[in-house]
């Protein structure tokens, strides 16, 4: 067998998404970006609850369906059909060395696809459940979706301003971060198959990674006693580190060791800064950023955001306006990435995978399929 592509590492793995939404479609599109053959199993008629999400292109496809899906093959299949679940189960067994599934809990094994029944058909199957919650506790057959487990795993807690209603993190951090680590757990997985033969069964959840996001404020609670407070753009415990006002909009200011603080200072007409007793320390300014914002806003609102970006930039402090969506697609260093792609000059273009490997990022090849668009192709049937 030859070497499969640079850009195509799995080029070599066929992937069976049993999945809607975001967060097993995601972890599919990572692996069919990386090369696997991926082919998309959706009910007939409606399809992915995705295709109907977010904003839709003038051909009436939705922009959300597309950057979770694109390099898939699609089908459909009637689960509530046995001829067609049992064809697809078999499928499964013969054909596939990965499934990933985020069905709602128990409808896999109800239809005959969960992974004990797979996994014993064919041992070497690598089989990835995506739970709201996980396999197990009391809340492991209950649904779920991205804001509720921001919400419960404490993550709208720390996020936005003290005073203000709870924010929810714009991306859908809980979707695509439990898709993530299905894929490196896929990965391991069939690393481990390479040296043993043998697959296994891997369980995330939304839950889960809405827990993992909130391994700093663990150890917070237990250094303090009480559970961290919102804190805006400031990052805990580090001063200054934050959105500062400019006269066109907000700039990043990243200063929170003493060294760069007193870079700062002299950029700001205020070499004394270090010197006051208030600010000779990060944790002392940190205590007192009140005082030190309270100095700092007012010559910051003075210019505009290039103005003190450059000259922060010659004094080798960190710092960022923050941009729009449209602001950081037309930035030169986005635009040198080549990251953002499409599959034939035309269309809309979409993210592709933020990796290269031997300098070459994998290239987006199609866009999502239609409903069904490869049921002859795969099935051998006619749509």
């Amino acid at each position: 067998m030859s070497e499969p592509a640079a850009d195509k590492p799995l080029a070599a793995a066929r992937v069976i998404e049993i999945g809607t939404s975001v967060a097993a479609p995601y972890a599919a599109w990572i692996l069919a970006a990386l090369g696997a053959d991926v082919i998309k199993v959706e009910r007939p008629g409606a399809g992915d609850d995705a295709r109907q999400w977010g904003n839709l292109f003038a051909d009436g496809t939705s922009s959300t369906f597309h950057y979770l899906n694109s390099e898939k093959r699609a089908i459909t299949v009637d689960l509530k059909n046995e001829k067609e679940s049992s064809w697809l189960r078999e499928f499964c067994i013969s054909q596939a060395d990965v499934i990933v599934q985020n069905l709602r809990p128990g409808h896999v094994d109800r239809y005959g696809l969960g992974a004990g029944e797979l996994t014993r058909a064919n041992p070497r199957l690598i089989y990835c459940n995506l739970w709201p919650f996980g396999n197990a506790g009391p809340m492991k057959e209950r649904p779920g979706y991205d804001p509720l487990m921001q919400a419960l795993g404490g993550i709208m807690s720390v996020t936005g301003e003290e005073g203000r209603p709870p924010v929810r993190v714009g991306p859908s951090m809980i979707d695509m971060g439990t898709g993530m680590w299905c894929v490196i757990g896929i990965l391991a997985a069939l690393n481990r198959r390479r040296e043993t033969g043998k697959g296994c069964v891997i369980d995330a959840s939304l839950y889960e990674t809405s827990l993992g996001w909130m391994a700093n404020a663990v150890p917070t609670v237990q250094a303090t006693g009480k559970s961290p407070e919102r804190q805006g753009t400031t990052a805990r415990g580090m001063a200054p580190y934050q959105a500062y006002e400019c006269a066109d909009g907000y700039l990043i200011v990243a200063a929170p060791n003493d060294r760069l603080f007193e870079r700062l200072s002299v950029v700001l007409g205020h070499p004394e800064w270090p010197e006051d007793s208030r600010f000779e320390t990060n944790q002392k300014r940190w205590g007192n950023l009140d005082a030190l914002n309270a100095l700092m806003e007012p010559i910051l609102r003075e210019h505009g955001r290039e103005v003190w970006r450059a000259k922060l930039d010659e004094a080798g402090v960190p710092s960022a306006p923050v941009r729009d969506t449209l602001e950081m697609m037309s930035d030169a260093q986005t635009q040198a990435l080549k990251i953002i792609q499409h599959p034939d000059g035309s269309g809309p273009e979409l993210m592709g995978l933020p990796l290269s490997f031997d300098g070459t990022r994998p290239v987006l090849r199609r866009f999502a399929p239609a409903l069904g668009e490869h049921d002859a192709e795969i099935k051998g049937t006619d749509k």
